[in-house]
């Protein structure tokens, strides 16, 4: 963690928290976390990318962490938080193309970016989650629940106030332990009683990519904000499914990179192996997308499980540009 710098900047009418390393003039990465996590999941990406010469930058995202969040869910919106990231890069003086990097509901928020603003993506590597084109004929939770059922896990966060009486029932430490650490392949369902599996005999202790103290702080962290904010990016869902509209069919005209681990909940979820490897599916919405990589024995939270590869792809990508 050393030499990373900590900088709160008033962009789009929101206060944001960015961590920072490199030096201004190198090309800039800006790396987009997902749920539940906070800038720290990139803390391995961050020091080694910018030890080869980028300018690393990781925001807490709207509603995250040191990061201001309004309390309504319509203030999430794709919009809201593309928004926040140009405001964020103009702040930094960072007016490039920058590569992009974005894990779980950081890929989505990238794959608004490349849509909104494809003449401020060098490249874009997405982790865990592909693109997901607009289906006009059925909104996103209704089509949810008509596959998947009222336990699936995005359903389940629709209503304001319930998963976070959940959340506190068990605690903030052991749901969080639970989600990072878990390899249940998907669809993931949360069910009416003990919804996170949570066992009253106690956890099994951490996997060696995830420390107690790297839990301490996310815990930490999620104890002050709540899970609000970043609950209600799943909240806004069919309000993007609105404001999304002119997009209907658009292609990701930016060069891609695509990696996933084999037992992620979303890889293994019904339907979207065929997608993400299907010449009609994934290749055609994203003309410019590399082969993707599929990694062996690998969960949801890769860039920390499995760092050093990460770095590599990351890397071995985004020379090219």
């Amino acid at each position: 963690m050393k030499g990373i710098e900590h900088r709160m900047l008033n962009v789009n009418g929101i206060n944001m928290h960015v961590a920072e390393k490199g030096q201004k003039g190198h090309p800039v990465v800006l790396f987009l976390h997902g749920f539940p996590e906070l800038w720290y999941s990139w803390r391995r990406q961050i020091s080694a990318l910018a030890a080869l010469g980028y300018r690393t930058l990781a925001p807490d995202l709207r509603g995250y962490g040191d990061t201001e969040g309004p309390a309504a869910a319509e203030k999430y919106t794709c919009l809201h938080v593309v928004g926040d990231l140009i405001a964020l890069l103009d702040a930094l003086e960072a007016h490039d193309k920058v590569f992009l990097v974005g894990h779980d509901w950081g890929a989505q928020v990238g794959w608004y970016l490349c849509l909104f603003r494809p003449d401020r993506v060098r490249a874009f590597v997405a982790l865990t989650v592909p693109f997901s084109p607009r289906r006009p004929k059925m909104k996103p939770v209704e089509r949810m629940r008509a596959f998947f059922g009222e336990e699936y896990y995005m359903c389940r966060f629709q209503k304001p106030g319930e998963i976070e009486a959940e959340i506190a029932k068990y605690g903030t430490a052991e749901v969080l332990k639970k989600i990072l650490t878990g390899r249940k392949p998907g669809p993931p369902r949360l069910p009416k009683e003990n919804p996170f599996g949570i066992s009253p005999n106690g956890s099994p202790p951490l996997p060696s990519w995830i420390s107690e103290d790297d839990l301490k702080y996310y815990a930490d962290k999620f104890e002050q904000k709540g899970f609000t904010g970043g609950l209600n990016y799943y909240r806004a869902l069919d309000l993007n499914w609105e404001l999304m509209a002119p997009w209907t069919g658009a292609r990701v005209n930016v060069p891609v990179k695509f990696i996933v681990g084999d037992q992620d909940m979303i890889y293994t979820t019904p339907g979207v192996k065929e997608y993400v490897h299907s010449i009609d599916g994934f290749k055609k919405d994203v003309p410019l997308l590399e082969e993707p990589v599929v990694m062996e024995g690998t969960g949801h939270f890769l860039n920390q499980e499995r760092a050093e590869e990460v770095n590599t792809l990351i890397h071995d990508f985004i020379k090219k540009f």
